[in-house]
């Protein structure tokens, strides 16, 4: 139950009584509280978010969100490497929130593109058809 190399201190809680009779030992309860003093504690390492970065660099840059985004996440891998690890989040949070902007603002656009061509050729082609019905 206890990790090795850890021991437990017993020590009675004060100003408690647990029953028993005066001046004899009565039930005393034991609290064991295992502290890692100079072990690290295992946890999931700061993400950089690099490819997502480069994806919003090559494919999608508005604004120079995407090169942004490269350059938080290179500097996150650095400050992971370094051994930074709050830096490290600190940089790949600031890259996923411009990767997000990034890729949303990029998809807006795609959109307002799409839905802008399809009126401009559904206009065009009932113009078309407009003309070659009614000759004057």
């Amino acid at each position: 139950m206890h990790p090795q190399g850890y021991t437990t201190d017993v020590v009675q809680l004060q100003g408690m009584g647990y029953g028993g009779f005066p001046g004899q030992p009565g039930v005393v309860q034991h609290t064991a509280v295992n502290i890692t003093a100079g072990q690290p504690v295992i946890t999931e390492p700061p993400k950089d978010h690099i490819i997502w970065s480069l994806c919003c660099f090559v494919y999608s840059n508005p604004f120079c969100l995407g090169l942004a985004a490269l350059i938080y996440s290179i500097k996150a891998r650095d400050r992971k490497v370094a051994g930074d690890v709050d830096g490290a989040r600190r940089y790949g949070s600031t890259a996923r929130n411009l990767n997000i902007a990034a890729t949303i603002i990029a998809a807006i656009g795609f959109l307002i593109f799409i839905i802008t061509f399809t009126v401009i050729r559904v206009q065009t082609a009932s113009y078309s058809s407009y003309s070659y019905n009614h000759q004057y």
